[in-house]
Order: structure tokens, then sequence, then C-alpha cells
């Protein structure tokens, strides 16, 4: 297999098949030892995944009273 400049491959397609990579897809590579692996990313909701990237991180000391009071104002 010949890898680009870009460092680019082309996944074969019997491997694009039983993985189910579309070309819309997202893979993940991993490493162990001196081998590398391919595997399809799982299938995550976007606006899920947005959401769990913030949850927790508000820093402010208002109660949740507080915090409706003020976006009722």
């Amino acid at each position: 297999m010949h890898v680009t400049e870009k460092g680019q491959v082309t996944i074969p397609l019997p491997i694009r098949k039983a993985l189910g990579i579309t070309p819309v897809s997202e893979v993940e590579f991993s490493l162990e030892g001196d081998r590398a692996y391919l595997s399809k990313k799982r299938d995550v909701d976007a606006a899920a995944e947005r959401l769990d990237a913030y949850r927790g991180v508000a820093t402010a000391s208002l109660s949740t009273d507080d915090i409706l009071a003020l976006t009722r104002s």
C-alpha cells in the first residue's frame, strides 16, 4: 500500500464494507507495539457530546432560584 506525501492511504473496499465506513465516517487509530489499528468511531449524538463537554464547568455560586430570577428579569 502506498502512502502519499500527505500521509494518506486508501482503505481497501472490503475493509470499508466490513467496518461500515462511508465517506462521512469518523475513524480512530490506536497503537499496540509496532502495530497500528483502525476502527470506525462509534456514532455519538453530536449535541449530546457538546453538552457533555460543558457538564460541571459552571463556577458561579448562584442557586437555581437565583439563576431563574436572573433569567426572568
